[in-house]
């Protein structure tokens, strides 16, 4: 018997190469060989040369740098936490209430028209929103001079004031549907008797979401926490599409600012000191939200 577990196990790490070699090829060795790079100079052309730490001590005095990190902390919140609680509401409504009065079939429609952002290529939501929030042609502009109020039209992407914030109204609305599947999938396997049970004892809607759904669901709300927030940490094709890091960098984020210095002014290693400071933030906060996932299960199982 043992031979044969142990044939039938080696069986399966067969399997496991081509996988364990695709690993090692598109992430262990760039990942390696970019860390490396980040300590020299060099154009993408020719020998680098070994500069140690000059490309750290670069970061920590440019301005641009710190506030493509500031600008992230927003984009999290639009990203992470607003999607988060909108959509773990949204996700109770079409659970509670639209399943019940009007059918499963038309709460998965509706979720569906949620996840809908996450399915279309980043560059065409891109070009859309583009369109829509164009000062002379846009639709939102057109929208508030029919009703109105056209003293509240902007350039909406080209104004530095409001650059950011049209981003964050993009992404908001880009990253809310993978929440609501995530929560209503959650919620599918919460046992129908704790509702009922909440019911016969008095407890109100709010009730019920607060201490039965949000406390259940918690291991979906670690995910969705750590998924939308690595996401936002490295966006890079909306900003691309929309803004292109502007007005005047209003919009940079670290991952283009790396792009704009490996591809554009040829600064191949002070790029890769920006990715490899990246990566370490989101193997960070990847690891402190595992462990408070973790904690939190401990916790409970108590």
């Amino acid at each position: 018997m043992s031979g044969r577990g142990g044939g039938r196990g080696s069986g399966y790490g067969l399997f496991l190469i081509p996988g364990v070699l695709a690993s090692l090829a598109v992430i262990v060795v760039p990942l390696v060989m970019t860390v490396g790079i980040s300590f020299t100079r060099w154009t993408g052309i020719g020998t680098p040369q070994w500069t140690g730490l000059d490309n750290y001590t670069r970061l920590i005095h440019d301005a641009n740098f710190w506030a493509s990190f500031g600008h992230i902390l927003l984009l999290i919140v639009a990203m992470a936490v607003i999607p988060t609680l909108v959509g773990l509401l949204l996700a109770a409504v079409l659970f509670d209430y639209v399943a019940k009065v009007f059918g499963n079939r038309w709460a998965s429609v509706f979720r569906s028209g949620f996840y809908l952002p996450q399915v279309l290529p980043v560059a065409v939501t891109g070009i859309v929103w583009g369109w829509i929030l164009h000062p002379s042609y846009g639709a939102l502009n057109r929208i508030l001079d029919s009703a109105g109020l056209g003293s509240l039209a902007r350039n909406w992407l080209g104004d530095p004031k409001y650059a950011l914030l049209s981003v964050m109204a993009v992404m908001v609305w880009f990253q809310l549907g993978y929440p609501v599947v995530m929560f209503m999938s959650g919620l599918q396997r919460i046992d129908p008797e704790l509702y009922e049970a909440a019911d016969l004892d008095g407890a109100t809607w709010w009730q019920r979401f607060r201490r039965i759904t949000v406390y259940l669901i918690r291991p979906e709300f670690y995910v969705v926490l750590v998924t939308t927030t690595i996401a936002a940490l490295k966006i890079f094709g909306q900003i691309f599409v929309l803004t292109r890091g502007g007005p005047s960098n209003a919009t940079l984020v670290p991952s283009y600012f790396a792009y704009k210095n490996f591809f554009q002014t040829a600064q191949v290693g002070y790029g890769s000191a920006i990715s490899t400071v990246l990566t370490v933030i989101i193997i960070v906060l990847a690891f402190v939200f595992l462990r408070l996932q973790n904690r939190a299960e401990r916790g409970g199982t108590r």
